[in-house]
């Protein structure tokens, strides 16, 4: 505890303590002590429900002093606070950067509540918040969300979902970036002419480094506003640590000048749990994340890690000038891809035992990364990483043809094909290749042993997956070509997507609309699994989960330049829960 220098702070000190034990009596109403502010400037939060207990979270500081604060966090049915059904105390302490969370428990199921904080006659914003539904419920709805850059844009999509209906909030990773305020830097281009540059201006490695960057997120009206008006369930993917990170490392660290990887991610993972309502499984180890959640009979939510917790070095993050494909097609074919891990042979047994149990209808996995097989033909990435180096008229023209090229031959009929048709169709001679092996297609035979794994339960699998930037639906196949499950996956809040490198067009042709037009789940695109996308626009998920479907609609902001926009509903996937999880566009 700091000490106490002079009187101001004693009578700091004293009046924080009388708040705690008088619990709002005449001792505590003196304002935080001789009339010193306490500060809410974050708003409140709410997180990781349960059916009889959540998370509730407040960031308290006295204004001009760098005192703990002592808080009564109180839980009610009504706004007016006349009913009150759980309290207690708790501290936000210069330890945590002023942080506090309490777990306030002996609450019921299903059932919408109001909390705030109180320090004397100090009081923080009003926040809703509700526990996990009870076993007879028949309609969740909850929001997605994935990738929220605060140099990028205004965060629309936060304040849209605030009036969308949802019950929950769900959020992917990267809900900051470590990136510092350059502007030659991922996403800073309009930060100034927006007024959204980022604090501070280095790249974070510091504990308060970290927490200061969290703050000047945290000050965001729309993110405040929904963290305030529900519950969050979240997992970190890499950029709150930073970019491509694995178990031992990131492309974005660099040991010599920043230090050692291990403290950067210690420090990474003390103000994420600083700062997110999150309750940990393992108190004593801020590394493990992975946790799950019942939604009554519909489904269970299963959060997992596969960023930081059991993650191998990504095969294409040695600087080979092929990206990495010769390293994976070795792996593959030597079979030393099996110890290749996207997360550890704990966390994988964690996942689908807990699937196994699980008596819903739908088994949902909270995922970082696309699950799908975004698997592109040879010849169209060949052509494309020609032009990337050297982006002539030719060379771009080539990867128009290239595209073309295949998509006529998979839309030809067999008997029309032409031998070179055959060609391009032949996996032998014109093999499907990843884009990213930062994805699960760069982990594949730990990917293959989950989706067999699942197969054999008879479980219906969806995926809820981030970190693209694009917005997906596709099927989620063993190598076999076996429908298992779906993936939605969802654009990013903020962060630019193909659009930003010229390839906002390039949708209809990955999920073939370019040749069916209006008409999804063809399978006649550059990607066989997928079904829908959309490389353009910025926005969230909605998704509305019954025992007999689950609906995702993919609502985007037409535009993060303005706070002033209008959101849309650019497409709505609804899955059904028979046999073969068939899907109807909307």
């Amino acid at each position: 505890m700091t000490p106490v220098n002079n009187r101001r702070e004693f009578i700091i000190k004293l009046a924080s303590v009388s708040g705690a034990l008088a619990a709002g009596s005449a001792l505590s109403a003196c304002g935080g002590g001789d009339g010193v502010m306490v500060q809410f400037n974050y708003g409140v939060a709410s997180g990781d429900p349960l059916t009889d207990r959540v998370i509730l979270w407040t960031h308290a500081k006295y204004d001009g002093f760098a005192t703990d604060v002592s808080l009564i966090y109180q839980v009610a049915t009504d706004a007016s606070f006349t009913n009150v059904v759980s309290t207690g105390t708790v501290t936000a302490r210069e330890s945590t950067g002023f942080t506090a969370k309490a777990d306030a428990t002996g609450l019921t199921a299903g059932s919408n509540y109001y909390f705030r904080f109180k320090s004397g006659s100090w009081v923080s914003p009003v926040g809703v918040t509700r526990t996990l539904p009870a076993v007879d419920v028949t309609s969740v709805k909850f929001a997605v969300f994935s990738c929220t850059l605060y140099s990028a844009g205004f965060f629309n999509a936060y304040d849209a979902a605030v009036r969308s209906g949802a019950q929950y909030a769900v959020h992917l990773g990267d809900y900051i970036y470590e990136y510092g305020s350059d502007p030659a830097k991922f996403g800073n281009g309009s930060a100034v002419a927006l007024s959204r540059v980022t604090a501070p201006a280095n790249e974070i490695v510091t504990l308060d480094d970290y927490r200061t960057r969290y703050a000047k997120y945290r000050s965001d009206p729309n993110l405040k506003a929904l963290h305030a008006a529900m519950p969050w369930i979240t997992v970190w993917d890499d950029h709150e640590f930073a970019n491509n990170s694995w178990l031992d490392g990131a492309e974005n660290h660099n040991s010599a000048t920043q230090g050692p990887w291990a403290v950067r991610k210690a420090n990474a993972a003390q103000v994420y749990n600083e700062w997110m309502p999150i309750r940990l499984p393992d108190a004593a180890n801020l590394l493990k994340i992975y946790r799950r959640f019942d939604f009554g009979n519909i489904f269970t939510l299963h959060m997992v890690d596969t960023r930081i917790e059991g993650r191998a070095k990504q095969y294409d993050a040695y600087g080979d000038a092929d990206g990495g494909i010769t390293r994976y097609a070795t792996a593959l074919t030597s079979g030393t891809d099996a110890t290749h891990l996207m997360m550890s042979t704990t966390q994988q047994a964690w996942l689908t035992n807990g699937m196994a149990a699980s008596t819903a209808t739908w088994q949902i996995m909270g995922n970082q990364d696309i699950m799908a097989r975004m698997w592109f033909p040879a010849t169209v990435l060949q052509a494309n990483a020609v032009a990337s180096a050297n982006p002539t008229p030719a060379n771009l023209l080539a990867v128009q043809t290239a595209i073309s090229d295949y998509l006529t031959a998979k839309a030809t009929p067999a008997s029309y094909r032409t031998p070179t048709q055959l060609g391009l169709l032949n996996t032998s001679i014109n093999p499907r290749l990843p884009y990213n092996l930062d994805s699960w297609d760069g982990y594949p035979i730990q990917r293959e042993t989950i989706l067999q794994t699942i197969r054999g339960q008879g479980k219906k699998l969806v995926t809820l997956s981030g970190d693209s930037h694009n917005a997906w639906f596709a099927n989620l196949t063993t190598l076999a070509g076996v429908k298992v499950g779906v993936e939605f996956a969802g654009t990013s809040v903020t962060s630019p997507g193909f659009e930003s490198a010229g390839l906002g067009g390039l949708a209809s042709s990955l999920d073939g609309t370019a040749v069916a037009p209006g008409t999804y789940g063809t399978g006649l695109g550059l990607v066989d699994d997928l079904n829908y996308a959309d490389t353009i626009r910025r926005g969230y998920l909605l998704m509305t989960a019954t025992a007999a479907s689950i609906k995702g609609e993919y609502v985007f902001v037409d535009t993060i330049a303005s706070t002033t926009y209008t959101p849309t509903v650019g497409k709505t996937v609804t899955v059904s829960s028979a046999t073969d999880l068939p899907v109807t566009y909307g």
